[in-house]
């Protein structure tokens, strides 16, 4: 599947070019099997989400979108159906609806393990709550989390869209648009479809549509000081606070030793306080742990080119040993 710009076509923000007619047919299909949802709640009024058909008379959708719904439905070609029974894993936020009559060709599911940096993967839901629409980008970054990566990808999405899919090229699922950073200009992420599985075949989990409670909360709706380090960090940088984000960075270093992430998060405050020796020597730590580790290469690259330092580091101990800020 092509990268696609926005275009409005029969109220579908598909943006297919017009060299991609032989898609043109696929990508129609594929959006008739992204729904809308709405859910009753108890308080009053209603919230609106997106849903993915993902078996028969199976969508997959966020739980926040029905945690507080007395009843649910979703809308597909024009016509409301009943949600009889839902389950949920609330603690990473997605839940799987039945929908008894419900006639919609599933979508065919991946993994996020199969995705790379860069990548371009588009995202499909109902932002605004009104028409479907498409939007295109790219993989920034794979946070790893129970077993799994969490995708961040440059895929704008807002209110509505939550339980939309995420495609890679081969219009395959690879995660659940959830949640965005407020505040950020690129930080939109979806849960991996591989959280997905353990509910799809678990009819013992399933119960009748009715309020899910408060707890627990999913992941990212924790108190700043219970999210993963992944999004703790996020907010540092975000806010520019690069102490914080190197005492994190730290943290995150001695919990996962094999991951280069929190490496490549030091050689970021290092950087942004001119500490350019260290910076580069956290990058080489990075790629020691993952060898061609992307964003590691690229920021490698940048100070480079900065020429910011004549100073030489050191060769690399063995192993990189986490410092204090």
């Amino acid at each position: 599947m092509k990268r696609f710009s926005l275009m409005l076509i029969c109220g579908l923000s598909l943006g297919l070019p017009a060299a991609a007619e032989v898609d043109r047919a696929a990508f129609i299909k594929l959006a008739s099997s992204v729904l809308k949802i709405e859910s009753l709640r108890v308080q009053g009024g209603y919230s609106l989400g997106s849903g993915v058909v993902v078996g028969a008379q199976q969508v997959v959708t966020s739980c926040h979108v029905t945690r507080d719904a007395r009843e649910v439905f979703v809308i597909h070609t024009g016509v409301r159906w009943r949600v009889r029974a839902q389950a949920g894993d609330l603690d990473h936020d997605l839940c799987v609806l039945r929908v008894p009559g419900l006639e919609a060709a599933p979508v065919e599911l991946s993994s996020a393990r199969t995705l790379r940096l860069g990548q371009s993967v588009n995202a499909l839901g109902y932002t605004g709550g009104i028409g479907i629409q498409n939007s295109p980008g790219e993989v920034l970054a794979l946070h790893r989390l129970d077993g799994a990566n969490v995708i961040q990808s440059s895929n704008w999405f807002s209110s509505g869209a939550s339980g939309g899919g995420l495609f890679d090229d081969d219009m395959k699922l690879v995660g659940v648009l959830t949640f965005r950073l407020r505040g950020g200009t690129a930080d939109y992420y979806s849960a991996p479809v591989d959280w997905l599985q353990p509910l799809l075949n678990a009819t013992d989990r399933e119960k009748p549509v009715a309020p899910l409670g408060a707890d627990p909360l999913a992941f990212w709706q924790r108190p700043v000081e219970q999210q993963p380090l992944f999004l703790r960090a996020a907010v540092f940088r975000r806010d520019e606070n690069w102490a914080a984000l190197k005492t994190i960075a730290s943290t995150w270093m001695r919990a996962d030793r094999r991951d280069p992430e929190p490496w490549l998060l030091t050689a970021v405050a290092f950087e942004n306080q001119s500490r350019w020796p260290e910076a580069r020597r956290a990058l080489e730590c990075s790629l020691a742990l993952e060898p061609g580790y992307a964003p590691a290469m690229a920021e490698l690259a940048q100070l480079e080119k900065r020429q910011a330092t004549t100073t030489a580091s050191e060769p690399l101990a063995a192993p990189c040993a986490p410092t204090d800020p």
